[in-house]
């Protein structure tokens, strides 16, 4: 932690120090809780950062895609996705705060893995224009897709953000250019590559 931050740090299990206060604070009989307005934060960056993700798409490549070869446009994804062991960092001590719920690490983490095992299983197939290149792309953004909607339920549900430490870059940035490109992915697969 840098000096000067203001975040909340984790002592123990059951309290934490509020560097804002200079408090030790002991956390409510429901858990661990940030101020409510707090607690949405990460919703936002998510929600934001994909509005302007799906706008830089709708305003450089989907008024193209008609123009491009669709390997020309998956293979970057496929690369970019194959990024997704990333994931792995929600079962890392020091990318996360004590307390990450296991209901969400495991799933998100497990689920990433998968999906880039499957996006990089899909560039050889995709590069040299294979017939299993189409099925192997559905079956990755099929997967990939859910694994995502998963993770973000299951954050939800366990309160996952209060736990996201140097990880909150992840939900923040990651996922919503994982989301756009997922659903590039889709259109290129229904429209532009039959």
């Amino acid at each position: 932690m840098a000096f000067g931050d203001c975040r909340r740090i984790h002592i123990g299990s059951s309290h934490r120090w509020s560097l804002i206060t200079g408090v030790l604070d002991t956390p409510s009989e429901k858990g661990l809780r940030m101020q409510p307005l707090l607690d949405r934060i990460l919703t936002f960056n998510l929600v934001a950062t994909t509005v302007v993700f799906y706008g830089a798409a709708r305003i450089y490549l989907l008024p193209r895609l008609a123009e491009l070869r669709p390997r020309s446009v998956l293979l970057p994804i496929l690369l970019l996705h194959s990024l997704r062991h990333l994931g792995l960092m929600f079962l890392t001590d020091g990318a996360i705060y004590p307390g990450m719920p296991p209901q969400f690490a495991n799933p998100a983490a497990v689920g990433d893995l998968i999906t880039a095992l499957l996006a990089f299983a899909s560039i050889p197939a995709v590069a040299n224009d294979r017939a299993t290149g189409r099925p192997l792309v559905w079956v990755f953004n099929i997967f990939g897709t859910l694994d995502l909607l998963l993770a973000i339920a299951l954050a939800t549900i366990y309160e996952a953000p209060l736990y996201m430490g140097p990880a909150y870059w992840i939900p923040a940035f990651w996922v919503p250019a994982l989301l756009v490109t997922h659903y590039i992915t889709f259109i290129i697969l229904r429209k532009h590559w039959v």
